[in-house]
């Protein structure tokens, strides 16, 4: 096999896997980035929105002190990527399980599955309690990102 391949190889037996959240502006744009951080070896995630928005300053401030810059991330529609024909192992949504109903069913996946996770559109108080809830936030899709990816090592 040549080395020029050799790249595309390993892509190609890396599973696949699209986070999916209301507008990619937070959930899905933090699983992505965690994901391909610290299973980028295994993986290949990406992120869209059903609707897209800017990526949340909050986002952004919590993956900066996780020590990952998600400023400049595309913020993505699923429907555009349906569309394109993109094809997933996974495709999981990090919404509720009324705003997964709305996703397109993409062909080929393995697996769908839902993290019913707290919309930080909806979080209330001072500044630093909602940062403190975007903080647990992202604690908890790391959580969830870990014990999704153990049984793949």
């Amino acid at each position: 096999m040549a080395i020029e391949n050799r790249g595309e190889m390993i892509m190609a037996n890396k599973h696949r896997v699209l986070f999916v959240c209301v507008h990619n502006s937070f959930r899905s744009q933090i699983a992505e980035a965690i994901m391909n951080s610290k299973y980028g070896d295994i993986f290949t995630a990406e992120s869209a929105g059903l609707t897209v928005k800017e990526i949340n300053p909050l986002a952004i401030k919590v993956m900066k002190e996780y020590g990952i810059d998600i400023s400049n991330n595309s913020v993505d529609s699923v429907f555009d990527f349906f569309k394109e024909g993109r094809l997933y192992s996974y495709v999981i949504t990090v919404c509720s399980k009324e705003a997964e109903n709305e996703c397109p069913i993409f062909p080929g996946i393995r697996k769908r599955i839902n993290w019913n996770l707290e919309d930080p559109e909806a979080f209330e108080g001072t500044d630093e309690e909602k940062y403190q809830k975007a903080m647990k936030l992202r604690n908890e899709i790391e959580k969830r990102i870990d014990d999704f990816a153990k049984p793949a090592e």
